[in-house]
Order: C-alpha cells, then structure tokens, then sequence
C-alpha cells in the first residue's frame, strides 16, 4: 500500500468530519432509510453508514477491500453493538455472493474509487434479487462543461490524494448505462467539500426488465 493511500485512511474520519456535521450524514440517513430486507453495502470504508441502517433488516452485510479501512470497520461495527452485521472482506468488482442474494445494494461515496465502475455495477445487477435496488450517493462529474473541464485536469491529482478517487466521473450515466433504470436521482451540494468533488448525485435504480 502506498504512503499516500495510508495517510488518507487514517485521516478518511478526519478528512469527512466537516461534511458529515454540516449535511452529509443527514443525506446518509435518508438514502439508507429506503434499504428493506436483505441489503449489501459496497466499501463500507471505516463505517459511517453502519449507525443510518433501519432496523427490521432481515441481513446487514458490509463488504471492504482495503485492510486498514476493514479493521476499523470492524471496530466501529463491535463499538455500536452491531453483532447482527456481517464484514466481508472483497471488492465491489469480485462479490462473492450467489446471484439474487440481496434487495438492496448501497454504494456511498464508492464508485468514484473502484478500478471499473462497469465490472461493479455487472456485479450489483447479478447479486440483485428481482425488485431490488441500487441505493447510492456519489460525487460525480459536474453537470457545467467549464468546471467538468476543471475536473478533468485536476482528476490525476485527485487519484493520488484522494486514495483512488476520481473526480470526473458521469455515475449516473454508468448507472444507466449498465442497465438500470434510475430512480428519484437528484443533485446536492457536497457539504464542506471542495469544488472539485462538486456535486452529489443520489438516488436509487432498478434493473431493467428488458434484461
């Protein structure tokens, strides 16, 4: 694992603080409230969905890649006395779960990171069960030609600073194109966070039935 990738784990808590006190986590609150039965999260990260979760999930599974955000996943999942959550260490591109496993899959501040928004997304519509969702919430490509521009140059940099992530990317037209149907998409300004990551798309999407 490379330095900077360190760093910014240890500092992911600190680095979010800002946003999450001025909106972000109000906006975590209200996408997970739609979560139902059986509902997976990808890169969980270091846990800030797991205390948003509704009860009444029939099974909370939590998957992370990156063992230094897994462990403290971990231990943020045993601090909020959640024993009925399962972590599971994978990526978002290789689950490891049979087909039709879940109603729900959440991808919060995830798709920006995985090395292909295309494998991961086959990956959501295989272990969707019919009538299941994608729940997310991600910073994506700004609508604005000028400032999409922006992005574009400073998305190298944004890779190396920000742990894998890129600022440029059009999410809910990958969302779309890999076969689902969004629903209730909107736009939010990303609390606290720089112009570069500006702005958020959330919403929710279904499989087409045509596939």
């Amino acid at each position: 694992m490379r330095v900077m990738d360190r760093i910014f784990v240890a500092l992911y808590d600190t680095i979010l603080a800002g946003s999450e006190k001025a909106g972000l986590s109000d906006l975590r609150a209200g996408l997970l409230a739609q979560a139902r039965g059986r509902a997976l999260e990808l890169g969980a990260g270091t846990g800030l969905n797991v205390a948003h979760y509704p009860a009444g999930l029939t099974r909370l599974v939590l998957t992370e890649p990156e063992p230094m955000m897994a462990k403290r996943l971990r231990a943020r999942v045993a601090d909020l006395g959640r024993a009925d959550v399962e972590v599971v260490d994978a990526g978002a591109d290789a689950l490891p779960f049979p087909d039709g496993s879940f109603d729900a899959v959440i991808s919060t501040l995830v798709l920006c990171t995985v090395p292909s928004v295309e494998d991961a997304l086959a990956q959501v519509r295989r272990v969707l069960a019919p009538g299941g969702r994608l729940l997310f919430l991600e910073h994506i490509r700004n609508p604005d030609p000028k400032r999409a521009r922006h992005q574009d140059r400073f998305d190298p940099i944004q890779k190396v600073i920000g742990g894998g992530c890129h600022c440029n990317r059009p999410t809910p037209d990958l969302i779309t194109a890999a076969g689902f149907t969004l629903e209730g998409l909107r736009h939010e300004p990303f609390p606290k966070a720089y112009p570069l990551v500006q702005p958020l798309a959330l919403g929710a999407a279904a499989v087409r039935p045509d596939l």
